[in-house]
């Protein structure tokens, strides 16, 4: 009988190097060790049903959240970065923008586009981490200005969706400019009485943070989206103090007055339509 049973628990053994790959993609695993079907994850706008962890999403998937039947114009589409400083770190930063547009399919880390948001216009520039880290170079501050120019001439509310991991340091001084541009923008929109809603997603720090990512009239974020200025190293560092835990948690800044409200994906659209309509006395849309 012993043999038997070792005869047949060898016969469905299979060689290693025979077996096959689980496909990839086909469930995804929540930094709480929750699993789920990636198609029911998509249904569920990139949220983990069980636990509600709020997965990375880019501008595609927020564009398809925000614009009616996934319509809208994008704007400026085609610029892409220049190389002024000629700068080399590992390897030249003109490769490093072709190898993150080639992965990425994107020009760079914001994309801008205008469509109807229950039924009424809205321009959205939504950030992409993927593209460099989100890092914010000349053209992110660049396509963020004519976004914002577009509805000062259009008088279309604005909605900044920021995921950055902070200035671009390869345009150095460039890269810098862009706070103090797009900051002068939203001083312009703000003088013509048109909405600004700024959403903080994960992460968003360093310059980002520093200029347009907390100038809204209405500032949200996502569920337990980092938000910050500096690492916490470098805070303590600088503070000589033992930091909160979660301090830079989206929670832990609604506590202490950073934010307005923290909104759930699911309820993004509705709510960010519900801020415009307050600040612009309308009837509230359902």
């Amino acid at each position: 009988m012993s043999n038997w049973f070792q005869r047949k628990m060898k016969g469905i053994q299979t060689p290693t190097e025979k077996k096959m790959d689980v496909p990839k993609g086909l469930w995804y695993k929540s930094p709480s060790g929750k699993v789920i079907d990636s198609d029911e994850l998509k249904e569920n706008l990139y949220v983990s049903p069980e636990d509600g962890y709020h997965v990375r999403i880019g501008s595609e998937q927020y564009f398809e959240i925000f614009f009616d039947n996934n319509k809208f114009k994008e704007l400026d589409a085609k610029i892409t970065a220049k190389d002024p400083l000629k700068f080399v770190d590992t390897k030249k930063y003109t490769d490093r923008l072709k190898e993150a547009q080639e992965k990425t399919k994107l020009k760079d880390a914001v994309r801008t586009a205008v469509g109807k948001s229950f039924g009424k216009d809205l321009v959205v520039a939504a950030m992409d981490f993927a593209f460099i880290g989100g890092s914010m170079g000349s053209v992110v501050g660049e396509k963020i200005a004519r976004a914002i120019d577009y509805s000062i001439k259009h008088k279309v509310p604005f909605l900044m969706i920021s995921k950055s991991g902070g200035a671009r340091m390869q345009e150095a001084s460039y890269s810098l400019m862009q706070l103090v541009k797009t900051s002068v923008k939203l001083a312009q929109l703000a003088e013509t009485k048109i909405p600004y809603i700024s959403l903080c997603t994960d992460p968003t720090t360093g310059g980002t943070t520093a200029s347009y990512a907390m100038l809204g009239d209405i500032n949200i974020a996502e569920p337990d989206a980092l938000i910050g200025f500096a690492g916490p190293r470098i805070v303590k560092d600088t503070t000589g103090k033992d930091l909160p835990e979660g301090f830079q948690k989206s929670e832990f800044l609604l506590e202490h007055g950073f934010l307005d409200k923290i909104i759930e994906r699911k309820d993004l659209k509705r709510m960010v339509n519900l801020y415009i309509d307050l600040i612009q006395n309308k009837p509230i849309r359902s």
